[in-house]
């Protein structure tokens, strides 16, 4: 299983590069992908009761295993999952066939995201673990997403894609709650274990309510089932195998797979049942008034997963596997339907059957495939549909599940039932019917021939409903191994011919009604109400998130003023009163204040309250920083003299890297804040400094009073040295044992840096910074008249951006106390970086020292100087670091450890003896590189660019324009 998932990843990541090299045709060797996975599944089918496993051990504390179980459901999704994967995209081969010859621009992208769905529901099909399960189920609305945006210049596709993204999570949203609600109650979150110990209760009632909206909007059950209609935007690949056989399938599985557990619970039958019908009847009732062949078949889709849902859902062994009967009937007919109406709208241009007619005559080898499927599809003998049609009415009629509600769960399947037998008629005769003209239509006078690999996979699965159809006992046992672990029903197996009986008249009844509505549709077509039933949902969702665009505009003008210090005002403000209001009335113990240990302590805390106060009095707006930089610098020293080095050279250098960036932002603001804006406000804000202060404080002594178990900063040592082979237990603390938060954090790096740099240079992201022989363009800034750029023979240079700067901001003190300190202050980073794993110091650090050192060199010498001394794009120094500290992530995986889990290397090297290598130093060289880009990115941006603007817009500047010219 781990493999089919890491074949399917390999070949998403090379599909792109297969695209680009044979075009098209790439699509023939991916298609091998998930049929060998096919093999491998038949190859080790589970016996009855049986079930495979494999079990990746990922942070079992969160229970976050990789937890795979390959059963008899699991296996039969499978093969639709690849089986039929597998034929679209052979199918894809000839569908992106273009006349002019050229390939879609979009199509090596298309190409990775179907092989990547194909894989994606695979593993959501063996997902065991719940949380590992969401993951996928999330994947496969994402990919679902970019699938039906495929044709994204086209406003129509970009909506589709929204609204199915939008409607599939808010149901997965609601799915994770009510998994994390199941699980934590049940102890477990691995699906074969909640199923055999179904908890009870309110909290579980609600738990399950959750996880059923999840499942019922993944596969377009009342009232989340507009969205399907709407995907058919998509590409005809895309409706034959997500909205047809597979994504759509997802919920019916969820569904299916907890019926065993949960059919008895108050709320479930119900819902299901209930929701079901209603999809089943309003869904075939909007088919049958459809023009277009895709929203026939779309619509006929909703109506029958409605059906599906009703019989898997609604408990019993019988019930179950007629529903899974019709759950592989539907899959290989609709399939086949959508991939007819691809090849319909390839050959002709159309989709709609007012324009289509004599098509059967131009098309025969298509017409008979058409038929094969829609036959199925219309439940007649001796096809499959017939089979899974036929199980549906007996398994209702007599199950013992449904009890006194069985007549009327058979009423609305036998009414939905007839809306399938107009539908597939009005599909049928749409498309290839004669409709009374003497010549073909214009659009199929044109007819562009389909080749003969266009129609194999159609044909393959046509001709499989027939086969399963007339033999339906292999498919019986397949089907019986999963139905047989639901409890209750009756004993019931597939057969093409049970005798006359109910069912069987039924059928006829279905067939001869439907029939007879659709020859005579021209006098119902006058009785017709011209509203559809309980309206249109899909002006309803429109109308839904009008209303919440606007309910946002007004919320947003409330609460985001465009103030930043009344943004953070109410910000802090709700910091002050959710916890006091939990400290007063929750239990809590008392706390034990200590004011200082040392009498230094003292010393830097009055130092601290003066710069804390005298900002409240200060106008200056540099002096507030450099002020704000003091109690910075404080908390660096008492987090020295408590024995903490390694925070306070991060405080230290962090504090020192902010206070840079403040003064270049400041550059461009008044030296001083308007003193009436900042007299009215000044009180107001020295109170809720005060309170957030004395907020903080009361929260961490409290805390510390709680505690009752022994603090893990005693533990962390001994972790560090002997699990991370490191002395320094904060390095390893972030390298190895709680790596994942700082892969986080170095995320939130890469999106501030990105922010930041976007919103200042606003039409250009990427770049690297100037350098002198870049002076002079335009996006860099003209150069002064009074600025010498050719220095005299002899003259000393001792930073060479600093000869392209105004003479009156130069200082050569500080040019060549830089060039002598530079070097010093790299090595200073360079050591701190290998020396951090068991001295104070490490990738960060490391990093902020040597951003530290390009300041320096920013400072003297100017924005030119800055792309002498880094002359890389910060943009790809970003990129370079991230690969780094994530592909460390990935290598753990492929070598069978947890992610960014670090090995100890020992070798011996002459003179130096014995040396020791921890490979958590590439995931710190990683983090190293990602401070150093950022710092790269915040001078380009907020340094260089801000300089050429100034430089631009200063007095001084216009004039020697004025008198160069």
């Amino acid at each position: 299983m781990l493999t089919i998932l890491l074949a399917h990843a390999v070949a998403t990541a090379l599909a792109p590069l297969l695209v680009y090299r044979w075009g098209r045709n790439a699509f023939y060797p991916l298609a091998l992908v998930p049929l060998g996975s096919l093999v491998w599944v038949v190859l080790n089918w589970p016996g009855a009761g049986q079930a495979k496993t494999a079990d990746v051990q990922w942070v079992p504390e969160l229970s976050m295993n990789i937890t795979l179980r390959f059963d008899s459901l699991a296996a039969i999704l499978s093969v639709l999952v690849l089986g039929i994967g597998a034929l679209v995209l052979f199918y894809c081969g000839d569908y992106f066939h273009h006349r002019d010859g050229r390939m879609e621009n979009r199509l090596p992208s298309f190409a990775a995201e179907m092989v990547a769905f194909s894989g994606t529901m695979f593993g959501l099909v063996v997902s065991d673990n719940m949380l590992v399960l969401y993951v996928f189920w999330e994947l496969t609305s994402v990919l679902s997403f970019l699938l039906v945006g495929h044709y994204a210049e086209r406003a129509t596709s970009r909506r589709a894609a929204t609204q199915a993204l939008l409607v599939t999570t808010f149901g997965g949203l609601a799915m994770l709650v009510g998994i994390v609600v199941l699980g934590n109650i049940a102890g477990t979150y691995l699906l074969s274990e909640l199923i055999a110990a179904p908890p009870t209760g309110v909290a579980a009632a609600v738990g399950l309510v959750l996880i059923l909206v999840g499942a019922l909007s993944k596969s377009a059950i009342v009232p989340m089932h507009f969205w399907l209609p709407g995907a058919m935007a998509a590409p005809t690949p895309v409706s034959a195998y997500l909205h047809a056989a597979a994504m759509v399938k997802a919920g019916v599985y969820l569904i299916a797979r907890m019926t065993p557990g949960f059919s008895d619970s108050p709320i479930w039958r119900p819902t299901v049942i209930t929701l079901g019908l209603l999809t089943m009847l309003l869904a075939g009732w909007r088919a049958v008034r459809e023009y277009d062949l895709k929203l026939i078949l779309a619509f006929g889709t909703v109506s029958q997963l409605g059906l599906i849902t009703v019989m898997v859902g609604g408990g019993g062994s019988d019930m179950m596997l007629a529903g899974l009967a019709m759950l592989v009937a539907h899959a290989m007919f609709k399939a086949t339907l959508f991939m007819v109406v691809g090849i319909i709208d390839h050959a002709t241009g159309t989709r709609d059957i007012r324009r289509l007619a004599w098509l059967g005559d131009r098309a025969k080898p298509l017409l008979v495939i058409a038929v094969l499927a829609t036959a199925s599809m219309a439940a007649l003998p001796p096809f499959f549909g017939f089979v899974a049609k036929e199980a549906d009415f007996e398994t209702v009629l007599y199950s013992p599940a449904l009890g006194s509600a069985a007549p009327f769960v058979l009423t609305g399947i036998v009414l939905g039932s007839v809306f399938t037998t107009i539908y597939s008629l009005r599909f049928l005769f749409g498309a290839f019917g004669r409709k009374g003209l003497a010549k073909p239509s214009k659009r199929v006078a044109e007819l562009h021939r389909p080749p003969f690999t266009f129609l194999i996979p159609p044909g393959i699965l046509a001709v499989a409903g027939l086969v399963f159809g007339m033999w339906p006992s292999r498919l019986d046992d397949v089907l019986a191994d999963y139905a047989d672990t639901v409890p209750g029903g009756v004993d019931y197996d597939l057969a093409l011919w049970h005798g006359v009986g109910l069912p069987l008249i039924l059928s006829i009844v279905v067939l001869g009604v439907g029939t007879a509505a659709y020859v005579g549709r021209e006098q119902l077509r006058r009785v017709r109400t011209a509203p559809t039933p309980l309206g249109n949902a899909d002006h309803i969702y429109d109308a839904v998130v009008r209303a919440l665009d606007v309910l946002s505009v007004r919320v947003t003008a409330i609460t985001q003023r465009g103030s930043i210090p009344a943004t953070q005002s109410a910000i802090l403000a709700t910091l002050v009163a959710v916890p006091s209001v939990g400290l007063a009335f929750g239990a809590r113990d008392r706390p034990n204040f200590a004011v200082w240990d040392l009498p230094l302590h003292a010393v830097v805390a009055l130092v601290m309250l003066a710069a804390a106060f005298g900002l409240t009095v200060m106008r200056n707006r540099l002096a507030s920083a450099l002020l704000v930089g003091v109690t910075g610098y404080g908390c660096g020293v008492i987090f020295a003299l408590h024995g903490a080095p390694d925070l306070a050279l991060t405080q230290f250098l962090v504090e020192t890297l902010t206070l840079v960036i403040f003064v270049l932002v400041l550059r461009t603001l008044p030296a001083e804040a308007d003193h009436a804006h900042v007299g009215a406000h000044r009180l107001p804000r020295a109170v809720l400094a005060l309170a957030v202060g004395a907020t903080v404080t009361a929260l961490a002594s409290f805390a510390a009073a709680a505690r009752t178990g022994i603090s893990v900063s005693e533990l962390l040592p001994d972790a560090a040295y002997f699990e991370g082979h490191g002395a320094n237990t904060v390095n390893v603390l972030l390298v190895d044992i709680r790596a994942w938060d700082t892969m986080g954090e170095i995320m939130v790096l890469l999106v501030a840096a990105t922010g930041v740099t976007s919103m200042v240079f606003r039409h250009r992201r990427f770049g690297t910074p100037p350098r002198v022989a870049d002076a002079g363009q335009p996006d860099i800034g003209r150069i002064a008249a009074f600025i010498n750029i050719s220095p005299a023979v002899g003259d000393i240079t001792w930073l060479r951006g600093s000869d392209l700067r105004d003479p009156q901001h130069r200082s050569l003190v500080l040019e060549v106390a830089t060039r002598i300190i530079f070097p010093l202050i790299m090595v200073l980073s360079v050591y701190f970086f290998f020396a951090g794993h068991n001295t104070p110091g490490g990738g960060f650090a490391g990093g902020l020292t040597a951003g530290l050192a390009v300041v320096l060199r920013y400072i003297a010498g100017g924005r030119y100087e800055l792309g002498e001394t880094l002359p890389f794009d910060a943009g790809r120094v970003l990129g370079a670091g991230l690969t780094l500290s994530a592909g460390t992530a990935v290598t753990s995986l492929l070598f069978g450890a947890p992610a960014l889990s670090s090995a100890l290397i020992e070798f011996d090297v002459p003179v130096l003896g014995t040396v020791k290598f921890v490979t958590s130093l590439f995931f710190d060289a990683g983090v190293y590189l990602i401070v150093l880009g950022l710092v790269l990115d915040v001078l380009r941006s907020l340094g260089a660019r801000l300089d050429v603007e100034l430089a631009e817009s200063s007095p001084v500047r216009r004039r020697s324009q004025v008198r160069a010219r």
